[in-house]
């Protein structure tokens, strides 16, 4: 046991007998280094001095590589790493650069993709199935793209061509829908040994295949009157700072046409009637087609519900009383009424539809609620003249706002054909009522213009006409004193 610790006790110092030895060495080392760089110097500076007593040898360290130093004087980083033989990592590559994404240009099909994908979900891009009817969404669609391509018509002038391009491109897409509308129909087909029979096969609903390409060639037609007025005419428009004083009406922000000082020239004002009586034939056939079909969409509940007992209460005693007499006459009664407003104007029309819808309730006797002890000959009476007013009323203002009757029907209406229909009908009558008002506009202009120059015209004649009298006045004056002149000198004589 001794032995074993005696051995411990040596092997504990072995170490820092070691490290001893090795701090000793580097003492020599670095005292020797001194003492050769002092000789040296005494060297230099004496010249030819006795050499110095030999230095013990001793082993040195190898000398650190050259380095040339950079023009600044001072090294840099990687180059200091490398004088003290570290090893460095190779600086990285430069990055490649990127070049920015190219924006893909969406094509015709994604385009339709993305419509068609708003129309089934109901204009509820959300997903919560909050959306519309098919039908709504179709027709809030084509209004809404009738609204982004003609906007405000402010003058006469022609369609952008891109505007058109889009316009002719994206009604193709939302009219194809009414395609896969289909009713049965009997079709005759003849054998090989020439017997005939009848099958049944698909064809587009008769009201669609009657009424889209109609409504086609009247928004053709609409288009070709617009690009008419590309050319240089006569009439043109001022700058819209200067007319606001001088439009009287509400529509301050619509420009003023403006004629030459003596009108528009014969020619030129037959042409603008002409292109006048076309768009007034595309109006009537529009709102033909549009209140067609709003007659045959159906009454919603919600509408029944909200109406009065009788008529009399919806139409007032005043209006009541004139529709009732023996001998009735539509134009006296407008003419008795205040008409100066569009909302006048709707207020009546909502008065008389709900009017009619009565009438015609208790004419089916379908509940209770509708029962009377009024014969059905005078209520099929009042329903006829009701409606006369009607007719009348949207003839003479095309481009009042629907009545509360149209917008429950569009709302609550589920048929997709219906709803194709009766916007596209709606938005061409509204487009042909605009350009007629500025063709009027022009007119007015014209009319105006050859009155003043009538006006100028009489006046300048009336001066005239004055000032040959009174230079017939002075003649005769100066013929009158020369003759008493002459009296005078002959009785002097």
């Amino acid at each position: 046991m001794v032995k074993e610790m005696e051995e411990t006790a040596e092997d504990q110092a072995e170490p820092s007998r070691s490290s001893k030895l090795w701090r000793f060495r580097g003492m020599l080392v670095s005292s020797a280094t001194k003492f050769r760089r002092n000789l040296n110097d005494s060297n230099n500076v004496n010249n030819g001095s006795d050499e110095a007593a030999a230095a013990p040898t001793l082993p040195q360290d190898p000398p650190p590589p050259l380095v040339q130093p950079r023009p600044g004087g001072l090294l840099s980083r990687t180059e200091n790493v490398k004088s003290r033989g570290t090893k460095i990592a190779p600086a990285p590559a430069p990055a490649k650069e990127v070049p920015p994404p190219v924006r893909k240009i969406p094509t015709d099909m994604d385009m339709m993709k993305e419509k068609f994908a708003k129309l089934l979900l109901g204009e509820d891009m959300s997903g919560r199935g909050n959306g519309v009817s098919s039908a709504l969404a179709l027709s809030n669609a084509i209004t809404n793209l009738a609204a982004s391509a003609y906007g405000e018509m402010k003058k006469l002038e022609p369609m952008a061509p891109d505007t058109k391009v889009k316009w002719r491109k994206e009604i193709d897409w939302l009219l194809s829908v009414t395609d896969s509308i289909v009713e049965f129909v009997a079709v005759t087909q003849n054998k090989e040994d020439g017997t005939t029979f009848e099958v049944m096969a698909t064809r587009q609903r008769n009201d669609l295949h009657v009424n889209i390409p109609a409504l086609r060639k009247l928004d053709t037609m609409l288009l070709d009157c617009l690009d008419n007025f590309k050319e240089p005419h006569e009439f043109f428009y001022g700058s819209k700072d200067g007319e606001k004083a001088q439009r009287s009406d509400d529509k301050w922000w619509i420009p003023v046409p403006r004629v030459p000082p003596n009108g528009l020239s014969e020619n030129n004002r037959k042409w603008l009637q002409h292109q006048k009586d076309s768009v007034n034939q595309v109006l009537k056939a529009a709102m033909a087609i549009n209140a067609q079909v709003l007659n045959e969409m159906e009454i919603p509940e919600a509408y029944i519900d909200s109406l009065p007992k009788n008529g009399r209460v919806s139409l007032g005693d005043a209006i009541y009383k004139t529709i009732t007499e023996d001998f009735f006459d539509p134009d006296c009664l407008l003419s008795s009424l205040d008409l100066s407003s569009e909302h006048k104007i709707v207020e009546l029309k909502n008065k008389i539809e709900a009017s009619v819808v009565i009438w015609k309730r208790k004419m089916n006797a379908k509940d209770n609620k509708w029962g009377s002890a009024v014969s059905t000959e005078k209520r099929e009476i009042l329903e006829d003249r009701a409606e006369t007013v009607l007719l009348i009323l949207k003839h003479r203002f095309p481009g009042t706002p629907q009545s509360d009757l149209d917008i429950t029907k569009i709302e609550s209406n589920k048929d997709v054909g219906h709803a194709v229909l009766e916007s596209y009908s709606r938005i061409l009558e509204t487009l042909a009522f605009t350009v007629l008002s500025r063709i009027e506009d022009v007119m007015s202009a014209d009319a105006q213009a050859r009155g003043s120059a009538t006006a100028e015209k009489t006046k300048s004649i009336k001066v005239s006409d004055k000032v040959a009298v009174a230079k017939e006045e002075t003649e005769q004056q100066q013929r009158e004193t020369e003759g008493k002149t002459t009296n005078d000198e002959n009785a002097d004589a």
